[in-house]
């Protein structure tokens, strides 16, 4: 993104009605585009039902709409029968989940995204080099499950700077740390610098975990939440990157909320604001954004403008078998 620091909208006081601006980059991010085509083209080639172990993507309407396509959603491999076709969600899965599909007569297909893998493939080398690993997330988040159980023993969970304090590893001079992918980027600084000082010989990552999409994200709601009175964040409160965006906003002292719909809006929220400032988590899609925008116009927000940021051109490709015939 150009210079975050410069200003593009006139000052809020000199509106002469209420708009709307919409950040960019938001909503859909290419692993959860891949994500929904693996299980739309399982659908297809292989025919309903398909079983997706946990949401394929933190987002209910998106969940609804597969689930309306012939996608069956379980929390447990024994949910699934003999002979099924099998996607693993974007999120990733521990080896013990990963194990017991391959012992199963299953058809497997895997929604990881691949940054997520990235991070799975760091715990495994990190644990054959002898490390002990130290995992920055949210406790009980899939993704974190999914990469805390890359390894048998010699991962710690960390979520906060006091986490950080109690942790008591065995070898203090033989640590790497790795990181949940959706964290919030300041957030995340927090912790390592926390990590740094207490273990200095701490190893990190070549390239940071946290996704493209997710600082993409964030940086611009820190462009745009500074020039608006409320920042609307579309997402589901399960999802982590939303919830995120929605904390990036608050710590610049803007008012923002979450909303998984256009439906959740309520009117009083705009009572004296004139600029309201929209964006959308990575797994939200962008026909919840138009929804949204079409619900503020029928309230007097008429006039919509999308600021300048990043154009996102990633993609990934799709598992052995899914791919174009």
């Amino acid at each position: 993104m150009s210079d975050l620091n410069t200003p593009t909208l006139s000052p809020i006081d000199e509106l002469q009605q209420p708009e709307a601006v919409l950040a960019q980059p938001r909503g859909f991010c290419a692993g959860v585009d891949r994500a929904i085509e693996i299980v739309e083209r399982a659908l297809e080639r292989h025919g309903a039902p398909v079983y997706v172990r946990h949401e394929i993507v933190h987002n209910d309407h998106v969940v609804r709409d597969l689930r309306g396509k012939g996608a069956v959603f379980v929390d447990e491999l024994t949910d699934v029968p003999e002979g099924a076709t099998l996607v693993f969600s974007a999120h990733g899965v521990s080896r013990a989940v990963r194990n017991e599909a391959g012992g199963r007569d299953l058809r497997v297909f895997d929604a990881t995204c691949p940054l997520v893998t990235k991070v799975h493939v760091e715990v495994a080398k990190l644990r054959r080099e002898g490390r002990e690993v130290i995992m920055i997330g949210h406790a009980g988040h899939p993704e974190v499950e999914g990469t805390m159980g890359q390894a048998d023993d010699g991962i710690h969970l960390v979520e906060t700077v006091d986490d950080v304090e109690q942790l008591h590893p065995a070898q203090v001079d033989h640590l790497a740390y790795v990181t949940q992918t959706t964290l919030s980027v300041d957030d995340c600084r927090a912790v390592i610098d926390a990590l740094k000082r207490r273990f200095p010989l701490i190893s990190e990552p070549k390239k940071q975990d946290i996704c493209y999409a997710t600082q993409n994200r964030q940086d611009a709601v820190k462009f745009m939440a500074p020039q608006c009175d409320l920042v609307l964040v579309i997402g589901s409160p399960t999802s982590s990157n939303s919830n995120r965006l929605r904390e990036v906003a608050q710590k610049m002292g803007k008012e923002a909320r979450l909303i998984g719909s256009a439906d959740e809006l309520d009117p009083s929220w705009l009572e004296g604001k004139r600029r309201i400032g929209v964006t959308a988590g990575a797994s939200a899609p962008e026909v919840l954004v138009q929804a949204l925008l079409e619900r503020l116009a029928s309230l007097g927000v008429t006039h919509v403008r999308q600021l300048e940021g990043i154009v996102e051109h990633v993609q990934f490709p799709l598992p052995k078998g899914l791919g174009s015939a």
